[in-house]
């Protein structure tokens, strides 16, 4: 027992010293039973103390067996880093052997989980990604966020599991908040690195990297202005510009004649543990002699301002001093004992906007976590594709192109299956690295071989690090210290060499190196030398501000489109991209802008998009049309149920012409109980009486709350008459009526052509003269003069009074008398010079004693549209007090005035289809079965009420049809054109008043 014991107690001792021991006590103490009853005890003992210690994994005996891993893997890493053609070729070969391997799965899928954010599925970001995503063998998945999307749910069994995550803007909490980085399979992506964001989003900007103890003494090329608010509140900046703020830096060496420039460069991080990160060959750059920044490619701007040497240095300085802050930004956002927190094949596009100042060595004035074009004329449109261009580079660069059959998981198969077979030194390649490691190398191999529009930016070339590496690998141990890390890095460092030795010796025999799809397209339309045939005349996409919501899709193949806008969108943006360069876009006509900004009318509106081929000297060659029907609503209207208030409003909002006046809806004055009379009496005694709109509605404080198929235009004090069919005939009778004018005075004149002969079976839009001889059965006669006709030089337009003389002459015979009316005017030509020259025409020809009617100036060229003069709100309240000018000369003259101006103030909205958003009324082709709109217009006499039928307070015209006054009109034979517009119905209707006044008895 002693035996047993003293055995017991040495237990912990080392089996080789405790064998000894027990052979000396057991000549002192032991027989020979107890002493094979004590060994067989011990034995057991240890048997079991082993079998524990490899239970648990013993971290003394791990370690020695990862030592030995570690020594043969260095033991390999030596031999590849020697033999680089081995080294590559090896990679080639497990690159095809595990592509294969994958490809070979049963029931594989690749999904991609796009979170749009505050983008919609029409958006042509979010398109993009579907298209290209799709395209690689991607099953894409949209949802507005993480959270929302089944892909992404922790409980989604065994459901598809998703390969890409991209996180679009408005998204970026939500993905930071669902996926946890830390524990992403390694197949996995993500289009953003949380540590990265983190560095690089915080309060302190750029300055963090100086206010780091860690960093301190190590020269990054930041500009002072990059602080943040907190050290600009401070006057941390007024310390830095008097030389306190990070004196490391070199000084800058000026040359001759040096760059001054600001010049704004895009990168791609694919990896950040080791880091690896690349350029994209687009920029932005402003130069001194720049008021906007432009989109270029660097390296021929560079190659232009400063020479092949210097550009060369230019812009590997501009890689050296982007890549020395994200190496910074990712050690310093690394967490302590947190190897693989970094996400493995997320990748992040980030923006920095550098500063030359004289010199071949630019400091960093701002970088951002995103793709970011400030400073472009066009940022919208410009910004946009030079976006979308990069993400299709970055997307085509990154992903390589799977089969698109499902991958679910499987409990048989692992990624760990694959990275034992294809990285461990058991593998039949021997690499001696970990799958993470292995993964990182081929698609680093990858990218170098097929780089694209990018180029290495980190790490360099050159084997040599430089001072500030060595800098961040002694403050930065850890960096040493992961596994193989350093060995890991040499590897990637040797691969970079061997390609870029490749890439030289082919530019030495090739020089002329081939364009990348956006070089092509960044030198497109406007280059004038450029004749290269249009061989494939389709769109890329469509662009347009306020977006559109297309109908199909946008699609190259798909021709016509349609889409639908709210009635507050007055205008819109059109920017149609080809895909190939050398085919020229144009809108509506063969010599129309590339890019326009259009009025967008009330109903229907078409804009065609034509594709052509310029390449020849004659005239360009339709090769395409792409055609998009616009539909406009209505203002929203509330139908009216039980009470309501009548609102009155004389100008809008949106654009106050009287800024003296009140604008939007108010409670009519004097207004009574509802249902109460409260009209005038009387006729109107002109045509220029002031007046405002009235519609009923629930609120006036809110005017979603009308019923706007009621508005109606109530003059003050009085009412215009309306007549029917057979009055309004009669006072026609053998009368002749000659309009001179533009377009908006060619709407009245059809409108009375179609009231007068219950029918209009004729109509086009002519600028010249027209002669109308089958008015009233024949007994009528109306004749047109377009003026001014402004399509012709200045030299060659008819002047005012040669076209009246003309319109006079094709009208003859005229009586001076009433019987003969003159109506002028139009949009916004029309002067009191005009009056004048027309008072001496018609004394001149006898017609002194006619009837002249002036149509005041109107609303129009208010918005901001390509090619046509665009008034602004000074220019349009000028314009108010012109046309207060034209009326009191024009009344002066003794001619009657409508005054068509404050009728399209209030509903400058309501324009129809045209450039000038001028037009109040469409022409339009009717089916034989049909009823003009105008034969079913509800009257609003005097002491009737707007959608009532009873009295009231409303008086004038409304716009809403009824069918109480179709029997006036019954018997007549239907219309082949209409010409619809409520707002020129009402003056049109004002006009016809004043020719008939004196059957109104007024």
């Amino acid at each position: 027992m002693v035996c047993l014991y003293s055995s017991a107690s040495k237990v912990g001792s080392e089996t080789g010293m405790f064998l000894p021991r027990l052979w000396t006590l057991r000549r002192r103490y032991c027989s020979g039973r107890l002493l094979l009853l004590g060994f067989a005890v011990c034995l057991f003992y240890q048997t079991l103390m082993v079998a524990r210690s490899r239970f648990k994994g013993d971290p003394p005996a791990a370690d020695e067996r990862n030592k030995s891993t570690m020594t043969e893997a260095l033991e390999v890493f030596d031999e590849l880093l020697k033999d680089p053609e081995r080294l590559i070729s090896t990679l080639e070969a497990l690159e095809r052997d595990r592509y294969g391997s994958i490809q070979n799965q049963a029931g594989r899928v690749t999904q991609a989980v796009v979170l749009t954010g505050q983008h919609v599925a029409a958006d042509t970001e979010v398109q993009l990604f579907q298209r290209i995503l799709e395209q690689r063998g991607y099953e894409v998945s949209l949802s507005r966020y993480a959270e929302t999307n089944t892909a992404l749910r922790h409980d989604n069994g065994g459901s598809v599991e998703w390969s890409l995550l991209v996180c679009l803007r408005g998204s970026e909490k939500s993905c930071l908040r669902r996926v946890s980085f830390s524990h992403l399979q390694p197949h996995q992506r993500v289009n953003m690195i949380p540590g990265l964001v983190g560095a690089f989003s915080d309060v302190d900007g750029l300055c963090r990297f100086q206010t780091d103890s860690r960093l301190s003494g190590l020269a990054l090329h930041i500009n002072p202005s990059a602080c943040g608010s907190a050290h600009t509140k401070l006057g941390y900046v007024r310390d830095v510009a008097q030389g306190d703020w990070n004196p490391a830096i070199p000084t800058l060496h000026l040359v001759s004649p040096g760059l001054v420039a600001t010049v704004t460069v895009y990168v791609l991080v694919t990896s950040v543990t080791p880091l690896t990160t690349f350029l994209h060959h687009t920029g932005l750059v402003r130069t001194s002699e720049d008021t906007d920044s432009r989109t270029t490619q660097l390296k021929p701007f560079l190659l232009q301002q400063l020479g092949p040497v210097a550009s060369h240095e230019a812009l590997d300085h501009v890689k050296e001093v982007i890549g020395q802050v994200l190496r910074a930004a990712a050690l310093t956002n690394e967490e302590p004992n947190s190897r693989h927190s970094w996400c493995l094949l997320c990748f992040q596009l980030m923006t920095f906007t550098l500063q030359f100042s004289g010199s071949l060595l630019p400091v960093i004035v701002k970088a951002e976590t995103d793709l970011h074009f400030d400073g472009l004329r066009d940022p919208g449109f410009d910004g946009q594709i030079t976006k979308e261009f990069i993400l299709e580079d970055a997307l085509l660069f990154l992903l390589p192109a799977h089969s698109g059959q499902a991958r679910r998981k499987s409990p048989s198969h692992t990624e760990t299956d694959d990275g034992q077979r294809f990285g461990g030194c058991g593998g039949p390649y021997g690499l001696c690295l970990p799958e993470h490691q292995t993964l990182l190398l081929l698609q680093f191999l990858r990218q170098l071989r097929t780089p694209g529009p990018f180029e290495l930016l980190y790490p360099a070339a050159s084997p040599e690090r430089s001072p500030i590496q060595d800098f961040l690998f002694r403050s930065f141990p850890r960096a040493e210290e992961s596994g193989s890390g350093r060995h890991f890095s040499a590897l990637l460092d040797r691969i970079c060499s061997h390609y870029t030795e490749q890439r030289n010796q082919t530019y030495r025999t090739n020089k002329a190196e081939t364009q990348t799809g956006w070089d092509q397209h960044s030198g497109s339309q406007d280059l004038p030398g450029d004749r290269e045939r249009c061989v494939d005349p389709h769109l890329r996409q469509l662009y347009t501000d306020l977006p559109l919501t297309l109908s199909p899709p946008f699609s190259p193949w798909v021709k016509d489109y349609r889409a639908e806008v709210p009635f507050d969108v007055v205008t819109l943006r059109l920017r149609p991209e080809p895909i190939s360069p050398a085919c020229h876009i144009h809108l509506d006509e063969h010599r129309g802008p590339r890019t326009a900004n259009y009025p967008v009318g009330l109903g229907n509106s078409i804009i065609n998009i034509l594709v052509t081929d310029e390449s020849a000297a004659t005239e360009p060659v339709v090769m395409t049309i792409y055609t998009l029907h616009m539909y406009r609503e209505s203002r929203p209207s509330l139908p009216m149920f039980g009470e309501h208030v009548m609102c009155g409003f004389v100008q809008d909002c949106g654009l106050v012409v009287q800024p003296d006046q009140p604008c939007g809806l108010e409670p009519l004055p004097g207004q009574l109980s509802p249902g109460e009379p409260h009209s005038p009496k009387r006729p109107c005694t002109s045509g220029d009486v002031p007046g405002r709109w009235v519609v009923p509605c629930l609120s006036c404080a809110d005017n979603r709350t009308c019923d706007w198929r009621e508005v109606a235009w109530q003059p003050e004090g009085c009412y215009h008459p309306l007549l029917d069919l057979p009055q309004l005939q009669d006072c026609m009778m053998y009368r002749k009526v000659m309009f001179i004018g533009d377009s908006t005075n060619r709407g009245m004149m059809y409108f009375l052509m179609e009231r007068v002969n219950s029918s209009l079976e004729d109509w086009g839009k002519a600028h010249d003269s027209l002669v109308y001889r089958n008015i009233n059965q024949g007994h009528t006669h109306v004749s047109y003069s377009y003026y001014p006709q402004f399509w012709l030089e200045q030299s060659h337009r008819p002047t005012f009074q040669r076209a009246l003389e003309q319109l006079i002459l094709r009208s003859r015979p005229l009586e001076n008398s009433r019987q003969t009316v003159l109506v002028a005017g139009g949009v916004q030509w029309l002067n009191t010079n005009h009056l004048r020259i027309m008072r001496e025409v018609l004394a001149r020809e006898g017609l002194q004693d006619i009837m002249v009617v002036v149509k005041s100036l109107g609303m129009g060229f208010h918005l901001p549209v390509d090619g046509i003069r665009s008034l602004s709100l000074r220019g349009v309240q000028e314009l108010y007090r012109e046309n207060s000018n034209i009326i009191t000369a024009a009344k002066h003259h003794g001619y009657e005035v409508i005054d068509t101006f404050s009728v399209t103030m209030g509903r400058y909205k309501e324009f129809l289809q045209g450039q000038c958003a001028c037009h109040f009324h469409e022409v339009e082709k009717l089916p034989f079965s049909k009823v003009p709109l105008h034969r079913k217009m509800k009257l609003l006499r005097h002491g009737e009420e707007p959608g009532t039928g009873t009295s009231g307070t409303g008086t004038g015209y409304s716009d809403q049809p009824t069918l109480q006054h179709q029997n006036q009109w019954s018997g007549s034979n239907s219309s082949t054109y209409h010409v619809r517009g409520a707002v020129n119905q009402v003056y049109s209707q004002i006009l016809l008043s004043r020719l008939c006044v004196r059957d109104t008895g007024n």
